[in-house]
């Protein structure tokens, strides 16, 4: 059975493919209005490159291969974040805010939920060269402003920093150990087994870190975490963010809730995190944060903050649609004729000359006026049932 595709691996056909198109069309002009500059790096390339995070998540979920050239480790993409950083540090070189987007396939060995592709098309934006809230707040609102475009109503936003556990972290020095076993209990919300962990630390740092996982709610978790963590400067500097992005985006968003214990990407990001919820969908539609030490690995760490979305997975939130309607002509050896098509494509009309002229076959070619010969001109009239 040839025709059969892997598993969580499928075709787009013309309703769906079509109308992503679309999506992807609108988000990009809506990017490039906002200033951002379109790059498209390749499917592939040294696993190095690819994996910078130092996430173990990340080198799961990449297919890999012999380069039989070099002989080196290739990687396919999972993400194009790590590939943007390394054009902005790499090749362009900039010194001041560069903002670039991109759209393309990624590949997963891995489906991220049960109904999810392991080829999703990303699209997203990435801002370089300023490490201030008002940066965030530009992808945050990009990221919000694109769901809208893309027709996708009543999304939850999530906001999280994970500057707050790294204060924690810092502060009581922590050693490499035991940051990485607290960060997999936050993971798995394992209360029992952070109790164990945080014996022996210092008493106020033990007491935030077991208040963190019940730090989550509405926006009024930023006050009740200012009264109940540590009077660390930088605790402080990133609740006061996290109420400023909360006031900033209220309007474009059904509702806004904070996850202080939510460290998605911990070994990526380096401060403000966010995700965009839909009641169609369990997993996160639109995801997000800053991720300041990315570019490192390629000589030049500079700012950074951006976020990315699976159009795929947002076309199957959508209701159904059918395919716009065309114009039927019949195959005439006629000059007229092609002059009447040729303007009427111009106009933006899809018009489609029927080589069969079949009446059985004339549904398929999904018509609903045509082309007719009335008094010596060709004029477009409601097609005959």
């Amino acid at each position: 059975m040839n025709w059969l595709l892997p598993e969580y691996i499928q075709d787009m056909l013309p309703e769906e493919a079509w109308r992503i198109e679309v999506m992807r069309r609108d988000v990009l002009e809506l990017l490039r209005r906002s200033g951002y500059q379109l790059v498209a790096p390749p499917l592939l390339e040294y696993v190095e490159s690819l994996l910078i995070s130092e996430s173990q998540d990340m080198d799961l979920r990449s297919f890999k291969l012999v380069d039989q050239l070099s002989g080196r480790t290739l990687a396919v993409r999972a993400d194009i974040t790590p590939q943007v950083a390394r054009i902005d540090a790499h090749l362009l070189n900039r010194q001041g805010v560069t903002r670039l987007c991109y759209a393309g396939s990624v590949l997963h060995t891995q489906p991220a939920g049960l109904m999810r592709t392991r080829e999703p098309l990303q699209i997203g934006a990435e801002l370089y060269g300023h490490g201030g809230i008002e940066s965030d707040l530009e992808v945050q609102r990009l990221m919000l402003q694109s769901l809208a475009l893309v027709g996708i109503e009543g999304v939850h936003l999530d906001l999280g920093h994970v500057g707050v556990f790294r204060a924690l972290v810092r502060n009581a020095g922590i050693d490499h150990e035991l940051e990485a076993a607290l960060f997999s209990a936050f993971q798995r919300k394992d209360v029992p087994a952070l109790r164990g962990l945080v014996t022996g630390l210092p008493q106020d740092v033990q007491d935030a870190l077991m208040i963190l996982p019940q730090l989550y709610g509405g926006v009024e978790v930023i006050e009740r975490a200012r009264k109940t963590l540590p009077p660390y400067p930088e605790i402080k500097t990133a609740l006061d963010e996290l109420e400023q992005a909360a006031a900033h985006l209220k309007n474009l968003a059904r509702d806004i809730g904070v996850d202080l214990a939510e460290l998605r990407g911990y070994h990526y990001h380096s401060g403000m995190v966010f995700a965009a919820y839909h009641a169609g969908s369990h997993d996160a539609i639109a995801l997000g944060g800053r991720y300041d030490d990315v570019g490192k690995a390629f000589g030049r760490a500079r700012p950074a903050t951006g976020f990315s979305m699976d159009l795929r997975q947002l076309h199957g939130l959508l209701s159904k649609q059918g395919q716009p309607k065309t114009i039927h002509a019949p195959y005439r050896q006629d000059a007229a004729l092609d002059a009447v098509i040729a303007k009427l494509r111009e106009q933006g009309e899809a018009v489609v000359v029927d080589l069969l002229g079949k009446s059985e076959y004339r549904e398929e070619l999904n018509c609903d006026r045509e082309l007719l010969l009335r008094d010596g001109k060709w004029v477009v009239a409601p097609l005959k049932n």
